[in-house]
């Protein structure tokens, strides 16, 4: 159950979600609208819902803007009708990269995403050319700090988790994408300080990236990121440490 499978996409993607913080809220309503479009506004039978609900609140969203999103999703409220579109394609030494958007304007975003993928040496692939290199699950991250390999395994056994990886200073919890928000709480119940929560698409195996592609990966991952009708960009890239501090 234990073992170390470096994914620096995690701390990569937390950074700069923190250096888009203006933006979250926008991108928390849209995933609610799109939750409760898909499958309702009650959370108790909509898992996806609940998931985007919680991932709100944990961000410190006003209830009642919550409470909207829904509304507008189950078309109590009008508003804006978003759609939602994969993009997968390749970043500079092969990385996989997946970007989740939601948009009003498909003749808007997919333009934005090519010329991003273009101008960092990258390239826009097919629906599925990397789509099979990522699992769906969750991801609960724990400080290394605050508890110990051995003590979190037989917590996250106990909470329902599928497996626990060690990540350099920070313990990642993996779980089945439903189930992600009922293990963080029962983990919190138990003492385990979590600190993030998350559904993912997490890379089967990664790549490592040095040097001037390692640059160019994180500036075509910043660029992507900044797009407004991006949700989520998730790579394969491993950047090793030192790496990441002088790209710092």
């Amino acid at each position: 159950m234990s073992g170390h499978s470096k994914w620096a996409n995690i701390r990569i993607k937390k950074g700069k979600m923190d250096a888009l913080r203006g933006k979250t809220f926008t991108r928390l309503a849209k995933e609610i609208i799109a939750a409760a479009k898909a499958g309702g506004g009650d959370a108790n039978n909509n898992i996806r819902l609940r998931n985007a609900v919680q991932k709100a609140k944990d961000a410190s969203m006003p209830a009642d803007n919550i409470k909207r999103a829904i509304m507008r999703g189950t078309g109590e409220l009008e508003g804006v009708q978003y759609e939602e579109i994969t993009y997968e394609g390749y970043g500079p030494s092969g990385v996989a990269i997946m970007v989740e958007s939601m948009t009003d304007n498909r003749n808007r975003t997919t333009p934005e995403v090519r010329a991003a993928f273009r101008s960092h040496g990258g390239n826009l692939g097919e629906n599925g050319c990397v789509s099979y290199m990522f699992d769906h699950r969750g991801v609960i991250t724990v400080s290394a700090e605050a508890i110990d390999e051995d003590s979190l395994m037989l917590a996250a056994l106990d909470a329902g988790a599928d497996d626990v990886k060690a990540e350099g200073d920070v313990f990642q919890v993996y779980t089945a994408p439903g189930d992600v928000y009922h293990v963080k709480e029962a983990l919190e119940q138990a003492g385990v300080a979590v600190e993030e929560a998350s559904v993912a698409m997490v890379p089967q195996n990664t790549v490592t990236v040095t040097g001037k592609e390692a640059e160019q990966v994180m500036k075509l991952i910043d660029a992507l990121e900044e797009l407004d009708d991006v949700q989520d960009v998730y790579s394969n890239v491993d950047i090793p440490d030192e790496e990441m501090a002088s790209l710092a």
